[in-house]
């Protein structure tokens, strides 16, 4: 039996029936990345010994008769910029190569307690920033459908770990469109929450506006259960909402007669693929005879998504990077005299090169003279598209988009055009801004690669996205579909 191809819950109802134990799926998982990850290259470091402590435990209070939660025994990935007390967290980059955290990240946290074993640290674009997981320090991550691809970034190790069926589940990060847009590109589901109601405490911050730790899953149940246990008010976030703990396995198995779906006609026109706009439409009409009414709708301030958020998102990652200096912790150069030398050499040779350019950008914009002329102008515009959303969501329940304007490009193919790659992240950026949930999932195939769909909802809306894709996913068969590796 091929352990690693079963979703979340079917692998739960095994272990509980005690058809498997929590060792025999960890020995399945770990087997099947010795198999296939020097391919792929989805981790940046496994946490073997810690895992099989962790399964032993769980196998106990099995054979204790213990009543087991939803993530008891189930192997998940982290993406490597959420800390882990005692394990390595890299951020993929050479500044933090050796950064051990002394504390676990809030998320981390709530899933261990809940009985889920942390099988390994994934790859990413350098600080999360990035589309492609082509900007790791360490190495560069494939698309299991096809390894001369791109997984999407930043998240695309955690993206590329559960769709290779590395993981059973895995967390990413998305700034900008960060889980989806690998989600979308690997095939498998991908939610970014509501601003705030996802603790991002022990996560090192990329944008702190923006950032939302959530889930990548192999369907939207798993993404339902995992979602469930991550959602919640923290107070060690000062940016937390007052939301209490979620339950969204209710939201499962619904109907979806008579929600009313807007479609932004911003998001299906100028630099969509026509084969992507098409699957996707094609996935609308499958809502519309599941009951639900369908009208095209605009967002007239989208077409300023882009430049709002690297100016916004550039201006917070200058700020949140500055602590990395070659003095207090992270990597030091060696060749220095003075104390401007540390700094100045330590920066230089610890961060990448798309890292150094987004510092040097949001160092410009809030720089003197140019503050009100860039970074005030981009939070004006800012509100503006956010009250886009709102009035939206005054007529429809959720709205529907493509997730990536293609499907994965090849490798290097985008490396020196840093417009067509931050134009892979036009359809997801938006809903960041907004600070409003969404979720990923596949749709459709184009020339044997997947294509996501994105449905997007009001803030706090996230049991009625994954009562949408739920339904979706009940009722047709892009779900099961797995890479062949």
């Amino acid at each position: 039996m091929d352990l690693h191809n079963l979703t979340l819950h079917e692998l739960r109802d095994k272990i509980r029936a005690r058809e498997i134990s929590a060792k025999d799926l960890l020995d399945s998982i770990y087997t099947r990345i010795e198999a296939v990850d020097g391919r792929v290259d989805a981790y940046l470091t496994l946490t073997k010994d810690k895992a099989y402590d962790a399964a032993e435990a769980i196998d106990k209070k099995l054979a204790q008769g213990e009543k087991l939660g939803d993530l008891a025994g189930i192997p998940m990935a982290l993406k490597d910029n959420i800390s882990t007390n005692g394990i390595k967290t890299t951020c993929a980059s050479k500044m933090l190569e050796n950064y051990i955290p002394p504390f676990d990240a809030q998320v981390y946290k709530k899933l261990k307690e809940a009985g889920a074993i942390l099988i390994g640290k994934t790859n990413l674009d350098e600080f999360a920033m990035g589309s492609s997981t082509e900007n790791s320090a360490f190495k560069t991550t494939k698309n299991p459908w096809d390894l001369e691809r791109v997984p999407g970034g930043s998240s695309g190790g955690s993206a590329a770990a559960v769709a290779a069926g590395e993981a059973v589940f895995a967390l990413g990060s998305d700034t900008g469109g960060s889980i989806r847009q690998p989600a979308a590109l690997c095939g498998i589901v991908g939610f970014k929450p509501t601003y705030g109601a996802v603790s991002r405490y022990g996560v090192v911050a990329y944008g702190s506006s923006f950032d939302q730790v959530g889930p990548l899953t192999k369907d939207v149940e798993d993404c339902a259960i995992v979602l469930s246990h991550l959602y919640g008010h923290d107070e060690k976030d000062s940016t937390s909402l007052a939301v209490q703990h979620g339950d969204f396995n209710k939201a499962l198995n619904k109907n979806i007669k008579g929600m009313k779906i807007g479609l932004p006609k911003e998001y299906f026109g100028e630099g969509i693929n026509p084969e992507v706009k098409k699957i996707v439409m094609d996935a609308v009409k499958e809502m519309e005879k599941l009951g639900a009414y369908v009208e095209e709708t605009s967002l007239p301030y989208s077409e300023y998504s882009l430049p709002v958020y690297y100016i916004a998102a550039s201006a917070e990652a200058s700020s949140n990077l500055a602590k990395f200096d070659g003095i207090r912790y992270g990597y030091r150069s060696s060749d220095y005299e003075d104390l401007n030398d540390i700094y100045v050499n330590s920066r230089s040779e610890g961060f990448g090169e798309e890292v150094k350019l987004r510092i040097m950008l949001g160092t410009y914009t809030l720089s003197s003279g140019y503050y009100d002329a860039y970074y005030n102008k981009a939070l004006k515009v800012r509100r503006l598209i956010k009250q886009d959303f709102e009035k939206t969501f005054e007529k429809y329940d959720i709205l529907i988009s493509p997730t990536s304007p293609t499907t994965a490009f090849k490798i290097g193919e985008r490396s020196d055009d840093q417009m067509a790659m931050y134009m892979s992240d036009i359809c997801t950026v938006p809903v960041n801004i907004a600070g409003i949930p969404a979720i990923s999932i596949p749709c459709g195939f184009s020339n044997g690669l997947p294509v996501g769909m994105q449905i997007m909802g009001k803030a706090l809306g996230e049991a009625t996205i994954i009562r949408a894709a739920h339904a979706f996913e009940n009722n047709t068969n892009y779900f099961g579909k797995r890479p062949t590796l």
